[in-house]
């Protein structure tokens, strides 16, 4: 079943490649706990099928990138873009895309997550494996405020439809 507006998030680990050792976290792949993450904090979440893909790379994560501070300015504490691929490929497509300290570029290499969230996209005769649908969402303290989930091209689920959407 899909997550809707009101449910809280399902519980589950995400991975995210830190440049930067800092206390607790340490250099390459590092997993963190969702609900750990989310407590107390509004996110902006955006799901997409892959990194390094067209639509993706030239305008679903481009959108978030430079309309971060208005989005923050709104009062989003994070912004995270979850994919299922490794810490490693998200990392280096945060890298690519200047993303560092703007995006969180986390890693669902496996789909626990999305598929928790039930927004999984099963691409196997394609030869693409099981991927994430293409959606938004504005979290509150582990509650979905808003979903935007696309029906199959690049509408609903922009970085401009959740500033909109933040008022």
């Amino acid at each position: 079943m899909t997550i809707q507006i009101g449910d809280r998030l399902p519980e589950g680990a995400l991975q995210e490649f830190i440049d930067i050792e800092t206390e607790g976290c340490a250099l390459g792949p590092n997993t963190f706990n969702v609900a750990d993450l989310v407590k107390g904090k509004t996110i902006a979440i955006f799901g997409l099928p892959g990194a390094f893909t067209p639509t993706c790379s030239a305008q679903h994560l481009p959108g978030y990138i430079q309309l971060a501070d208005q989005l923050k300015a709104k009062g989003v504490d994070e912004i995270w873009c979850i994919s299922v691929n490794d810490a490693f490929v998200m990392g280096a497509w945060g890298r690519d895309q200047k993303a560092t300290g703007i995006v969180r570029m986390m890693a669902d290499g496996s789909a626990t997550f999305t598929k928790a969230l039930g927004l999984e996209f099963d691409l196997v005769a394609k030869g693409f494996g099981v991927r994430s649908k293409r959606y938004s969402m504005l979290v509150q303290d582990g509650v979905v405020k808003q979903l935007n989930v696309e029906s199959g091209g690049f509408d609903v689920s922009s970085a401009e439809t959740l500033l909109k959407q933040l008022g």
